[in-house]
């Protein structure tokens, strides 16, 4: 795992259905995937016309805090949460083909050790599952990134 502070999770997925239950609507997809490393369940919403993924493709998944690259959080000098799509410098979605930004809505822990995050990408579910350590670190209400490239 990434061992910047602004890392919450990173892991590589192997997807495993697309669509499963049908498809609901004409640009959005639904995945569901398996990590590689810490043995995680992966539900999520994409555009499928900004980035096309089928059933056995991997991709690398990052949740992250920031897009800062010294791991500081997003704020312009005023301390105004700065727009991801107007920074100059180089960051870390410069090294992601996909990038999303949203907000943790819910972690449910009533599965012993494993637990699940919820979080919502404008609409676009995601839902992480497994071991509480993998995510420990994130908190509801937080906002988030979620970055991924194949």
């Amino acid at each position: 795992m990434d061992k910047r502070e602004n890392i919450l999770f990173s892991d590589i997925f192997d997807i495993k259905d697309v669509d499963r239950d049908g498809k609901k609507f004409d640009r959005v997809s639904r995945l569901n995937a398996r990590s590689e490393n810490y043995d995680m369940e992966l539900t999520l919403d994409f555009n499928n016309e900004l980035y096309p993924l089928e059933i056995g493709e991997k991709f690398s998944l990052v949740l992250a805090s920031s897009l800062s690259l010294d791991g500081a959080r997003d704020l312009d000098a005023s301390g105004k949460k700065e727009s991801w799509r107007e920074r100059t410098e180089k960051n870390l979605a410069d090294d992601y083909e996909y990038v999303m930004y949203g907000k943790v809505y819910k972690y449910d822990e009533s599965s012993g050790s494993k637990v699940s995050v919820y979080a919502s990408y404008g609409g676009l579910l995601m839902a992480l599952e497994g071991d509480f350590r993998h995510l420990q670190n994130i908190t509801v209400s937080e906002n988030i990134y979620l970055l991924m490239r194949k």
